[in-house]
């Protein structure tokens, strides 16, 4: 096993560099942070490039890392890399995969969802709720942010989650005969009115602006949630779980 003490070496410049946007699509690498997100990726025979663990912690003995090499690591170069104030003492380089789309019937489609941690728990409830897939459009966080991946809690390799133009999904789905659900404060129907499904879509939007008016326009049906007291809102990804799971019929 590698063995590194300085935050200054080379190779920990590299996986600072997967901090951001930019480092992640030029390598087409990630970063996982935890035992349970790694254990998770481990699980679901993610692609995984390194280990590294800081010499106070240890690699679970249940764990088959033998193909996936080994670094060690100082608690102070584990703090520079981390993206959390209390690190775990175990990080992961993972690759990027392109996730394969069998057949869909339900999906989550998310619009300009910008806020990290919104939109890795929208990914996490999709998971919950039994969700085919989660199709991300233009404008929203970068789905290999730390945030993003830790708020998905494991839910990130559990499921399809692909970039894509939400227009042509919506009109995908609409000729295979699939119901896609905008959301909307205005001309909009309780979405209690609506028959839970063995197949929709759900059409989410950006936190301040909601859906594009031109994808709520597409739509089979737009729909809101009553809001009984005086905030003017709710929270986009809470407003996803009650409607994901009011629209999925139970199978």
């Amino acid at each position: 096993m590698k063995r590194i003490e300085s935050p200054k070496n080379a190779r920990v410049k590299q996986w600072k560099k997967l901090l951001t946007k930019k480092g992640r699509d030029e390598t087409g690498w990630f970063l996982l942070e935890g035992f349970h997100l790694i254990e998770e990726a481990l699980k679901s025979q993610a692609p995984l490039v390194e280990l590294i663990v800081d010499e106070r912690a240890a690699i679970p003995p249940g764990w088959n890392v033998s193909d996936v090499p080994v670094v060690i690591v100082t608690e102070a170069v584990m703090k520079a890399i981390s993206s959390t104030e209390t690190p775990q003492g175990i990080m992961a380089v993972c690759r990027q995969a392109a996730a394969e789309l069998g057949d869909v019937n339900t999906a989550l489609l998310i619009d300009a969802v910008q806020d990290p941690g919104n939109l890795g728990t929208m990914i996490r409830t999709a998971d919950a709720a039994g969700i085919d897939a989660v199709i991300l459009g233009e404008g929203c966080a970068d789905l290999y942010n730390p945030k993003v991946v830790r708020a998905t809690q494991g839910s990130l390799f559990h499921l399809p989650v692909v970039k894509g133009d939400l227009a042509q999904w919506i009109a995908r789905f609409q000729k295979q005969g699939i119901s896609v659900y905008g959301t909307a404060l205005e001309n909009a129907a309780d979405y209690r009115t609506v028959r839970p499904s063995s197949s929709f879509a759900l059409l989410v939007g950006n936190e301040g602006s909601g859906v594009r008016r031109e994808l709520l326009e597409m739509t089979t049906e737009n729909v809101c949630i009553p809001l009984y007291g005086q905030a003017e809102s709710l929270n986009v990804a809470v407003a996803a779980g009650i409607l994901l799971y009011s629209l999925r019929a139970v199978r």
